[in-house]
């Protein structure tokens, strides 16, 4: 364009070629500044997401180690966990504040102006001093790898981590990096010196997103973990189940002796006591003896990975002369529950049903000795007990029971808590709720979950099965990824009652 002799207007031309070209490159670097903001939007995003999220898994953890030995080391390592990453979460959102000091939000977006944020001033300011680090550099790079060697020391040992502790090691190391042109750089000046205040921005927000993500993998292996633990068989425990717990002296005592988690498929290979095994538990025939309070125990022998456990019961139960109090029992448990309606047996020993006379606030005659109680508001019910002995004479008796809301239903995949399997296996599966060891008749119906995916923000999903965005998630999964269901919604059918906080399953892939 500069060549050879030109009109004026040719010369016109070719200038206004050259101011075309200085806007279009103007206009791109414009655009590469405002994707750097964008970039460092969706990050934040995705923390905010993450962060709920891994509370979310934190408090299951906690939960569970409330009520099962075997998730405590589990909840403590997640708890120093959250410490080390929030601790560290907070120090970078410290230096992006410090970096972004000064610039003002527009007030119509709420957001930086992106497009200004060209100079690298502040950030080298802050962390460089000629060929070196400021105090403020060294102090960030000490805290990247401060971050590593507490991570290490809480999950170095667990061989179910390493995965982790290898992605940690690798997104937070300091060493010296080659540059396009195979120079050792160090690390500061190759990530942040000389880039534009938006970009270095981004970069910190990225590396929020890697602590969240550490965490919430973290914790869904620690889920998983655990609850494979749980479910062994050296956590069962064996109850003695007794058809009712006063005999009159003489009389046959009659019931069975269950396991914790009973499972029909369960077969010990030997036991001890007053019975027989019959379909994995074990069915008590024996004479009562004396009155006063008397003991069963016994022995069950289990063999496990070539092993043999062995699990030892006792229970007690009361043998009374006839007649001198009433005997009442919840036909289903020792508590009743508000929004269902609770069976009773309520009679009096030795005297005949049409001389029984038993009253509670919601409380009505359904058969001979058969009663339902629907519990109304208060925390117990008390029983009231007359009956008219055969000389005449009336006696009376009471019993007060707890009442309790619906217990909690049991998240489950594949009708497991933590399941494993391919992922097709996942993408067609049905999540549901249960209601475990509870024994009326409830349904209990899912109507949302949240499904995460290691590496992959947390998707919510309608209904019980998997949407498209939840397959897609799934198929980016890799062996070994423990998939995490959480915040079920669930309702109960025929039951004017909320269901409560269902409990987080999983799912890993192989």
């Amino acid at each position: 364009m500069a060549g050879g002799k030109l009109t004026p207007r040719q010369k016109m031309i070719n200038l206004m070629y050259l101011v075309f070209i200085a806007m279009l490159a103007m206009n791109m670097s414009k655009e590469v500044l405002s994707a750097f903001g964008l970039m460092n939007e969706k990050f934040d995003a995705s923390n905010s997401s993450a962060e709920q999220t891994n509370a979310g898994m934190l408090a299951a953890l906690d939960k569970k180690a409330g009520e099962d030995a075997h998730f405590v080391q589990a909840a403590t390592d997640a708890k120093k966990i959250a410490n080390i990453s929030k601790e560290f979460y907070a120090y970078i959102a410290n230096v992006k504040s410090e970096i972004t000091k000064g610039i003002e939000v527009n007030k119509e977006t709420g957001k930086l102006p992106y497009e200004a944020m060209d100079k690298a001033d502040a950030i080298d300011h802050a962390f460089f001093s000629g060929e070196g680090y400021t105090p403020k550099g060294k102090e960030f790079v000490d805290k990247f790898n401060k971050y590593v060697a507490d991570m290490k020391s809480v999950i170095g040992n667990n061989s179910k981590l390493q995965g982790v502790v290898s992605e940690i090691t690798s997104k937070f190391k300091t060493d010296d990096v080659k540059n396009k042109e195979g120079i050792k750089v160090k690390f500061l000046d190759y990530h942040f010196k000389g880039f534009p205040a938006i970009a270095s921005l981004a970069k910190m927000t990225s590396y929020q997103n890697d602590v969240k993500k550490a965490e919430a993998d973290i914790f869904s292996i620690l889920l998983g973990k655990a609850a494979v633990e749980a479910s062994s068989m050296k956590n069962f425990t064996a109850l003695v189940v007794l058809d009712k717990n006063a005999y009159f002296q003489g009389e046959k005592v009659t019931g069975k002796v269950v396991l914790g988690k009973y499972d029909a498929n369960t077969k010990p290979t030997a036991f001890k006591g007053p019975g027989k095994i019959v379909n994995g538990q074990a069915l008590i025939d024996m004479t009562a003896g004396g009155v006063g309070e008397q003991t069963i125990n016994g022995e069950f022998t289990f063999t496990e990975d070539g092993q043999s456990i062995p699990l030892k019961f006792e229970g007690k139960y009361v043998v009374v002369p006839r007649p001198n109090s009433a005997t009442i029992s919840a036909d289903k448990m020792n508590v009743v529950y508000r929004g269902v309606p609770n069976p009773m047996s309520i009679s009096f020993a030795g005297v005949a049903d049409n001389n029984v006379n038993a009253s509670a606030p919601g409380m009505s005659k359904t058969g001979n000795g058969k009663y339902v109680l629907r519990a109304g508001a208060g925390t117990s019910v008390m029983i009231n007990v007359s009956a008219k002995l055969p000389d005449g004479k009336v006696v009376s008796d009471k019993k007060e029971f707890r009442i309790k809301g619906l217990p909690a239903p049991t998240g489950k995949i594949r009708g497991e808590v933590a399941a494993k399997g391919p992922k097709s296996n996942l993408e067609n599966c049905t999540i549901s709720a249960v209601m475990e060891d509870f024994d009326f008749p409830v349904d209990v119906n899912v109507t949302q979950f949240n499904i995460k995916v290691p590496g992959q923000p947390t998707i919510v999903v309608s209904g019980s099965k998997m949407d498209g965005r939840a397959r897609a998630a799934i198929q980016k999964a890799g062996r070994g990824d423990v998939v995490v269901i959480s915040e079920i919604k669930a309702s109960f059918s025929g039951i004017d009652q909320v269901a409560k906080r269902v409990s987080t399953c999983t799912f890993e892939v192989q």
